[in-house]
């Protein structure tokens, strides 16, 4: 359970103030939104920056020399400081933007791809979302490269002795999540960094999580690259992006080609631009950078030691509720995961589970979860989420096991 003098320094009800949208009703009832996990609501100052950003001082960044396109670009290059503080990066041009987490994944692979060859080996766990297995099964099918997978057990938790095991002379890079969408599992990131770095692989961090929950701090992690994305930090959607080591986004070719990204072009050759604009070619998400900093800067506001305490004993109070409910599977139980709770209720698929709860005014998310690799390690073919965030309340909690009991006798 929580530390109670750590909830004493964050207000939860305070916080969900500053959202608009929830003080709204869905069929009736007040809403209760515990699908932050796949995006989290904005709060007014995000909302107030996208505003005062198109009705105030608008126009395109870094090639203009009036003062609207001065101020955007100091706007939007002061977004990318934000990122880099956040992180704990070592400079701003580490920073690379991309529309969300899935481009940056697809930013890398398009990189890689042009040094791997056939036999050459990438490492991938079973809990990892889509975005970080789909691009390197397109290179499997395109150059050859191999995928291995690190197991999962049956809490949850990554087999690291397994992992240790797969890494080998051909390993080139070790792609995992920094902490699960389905299981709530926070993995190791450093001692998976000196695992790989000891083969002398590249690691890969999928953080579009555990950038929301787990403080990261690239430095330490010592990963090669950490992906995050906008829309779950409390920001816009279509904004988002990763860090990279100076040495790794140095050795990555060019990802896509056009204005921004070049240093020259002629009739007979092109030259690029150093990082991080080499790139980002064409018009950046400029409003939705500046909003995902604004986002940032509200985030850090917050102690963020005590928002995590605050979401936990969230899900703890949810999880005793239910304690004694032999209907009901919790998928993920390893020790320090976060406030994620997967379950399926016996002899009910999931999606019907979640439209009897939104009757009750309760959002939760159904399906795989874009993890079906994981979801077969457990068995299933769907199963129902929880996500708690900084806005939830014990009543909202309370409402979840209220709603989710009362389904369960809807189909008994």
């Amino acid at each position: 359970m929580a530390d109670g003098s750590a909830l004493n320094r964050f207000d939860p009800y305070a916080a969900r103030a500053q959202f608009p949208i929830l003080s709204r009703t869905v069929n009736g009832k007040p809403l209760i939104y515990l699908d932050s996990a796949a995006s989290a609501q904005k709060p007014r100052a995000v909302i107030d920056a996208l505003t005062h950003a198109m009705e105030g001082s608008y126009a395109n960044v870094h090639r203009g020399l009036h003062t609207l396109a001065n101020e955007t670009t100091d706007a939007f290059e002061a977004a990318r400081e934000t990122v880099a503080r956040f992180l704990n990066a070592e400079t701003p041009d580490q920073i690379v933007w991309t529309k969300g987490g899935t481009e940056a994944f697809n930013l890398v692979a398009s990189g890689l791809g042009q040094s791997l060859q056939a036999g050459d080996q990438i490492i991938v766990s079973q809990m990892e979302h889509h975005a970080n297995i789909v691009p390197w099964h397109m290179l499997r099918e395109r150059l050859g490269v191999v995928l291995k997978w690190a197991p999962v057990r049956d809490d949850g938790s990554l087999d690291m002795e397994a992992l240790a095991m797969l890494i080998g002379p051909r390993t080139r890079l070790v792609a995992v999540t920094h902490m699960s969408n389905v299981l709530g599992t926070v993995n190791d990131i450093r001692a998976i960094a000196d695992l790989a770095h000891a083969a002398g692989a590249l690691v890969l961090v999928d953080g579009c999580q555990g950038a929301v929950h787990c403080r990261p701090d690239v430095q330490a992690l010592d990963c090669d690259f950490y992906i995050f994305t906008g829309h779950k930090l409390y920001g816009p959607t279509g904004i988002g992006g990763m860090y990279g080591k100076r040495a790794a986004l140095e050795a990555l070719p060019p990802y896509q080609g056009g204005g921004e990204m070049i240093a020259t072009v002629t009739e007979d050759a092109v030259t690029y631009s150093g990082i991080p604009h080499r790139f980002e070619a064409g018009t950046p998400p400029i409003l939705e950078a500046i909003g995902l900093g604004a986002a940032l800067e509200w985030f850090m506001g917050f102690d963020r030691d005590a928002v995590a305490a605050h979401e936990m004993a969230l899900y703890d109070h949810v999880v005793g509720r239910l304690a004694d409910r032999d209907w009901l599977r919790i998928i993920g139980e390893a020790p320090g995961k976060g406030a994620i709770l997967t379950f399926t209720v016996e002899n009910t698929h999931a999606h019907d589970v979640a439209q009897i709860l939104d009757r009750y005014g309760v959002a939760v998310r159904a399906g795989v979860h874009c993890a079906e690799p994981l979801s077969r390690r457990f068995g299933i073919t769907s199963s129902a989420r929880a996500s708690f965030a900084l806005y939830n309340t014990v009543e909202d909690a309370d409402a979840f096991v209220d709603a989710l009991i009362k389904a369960r006798e809807f189909f008994v």
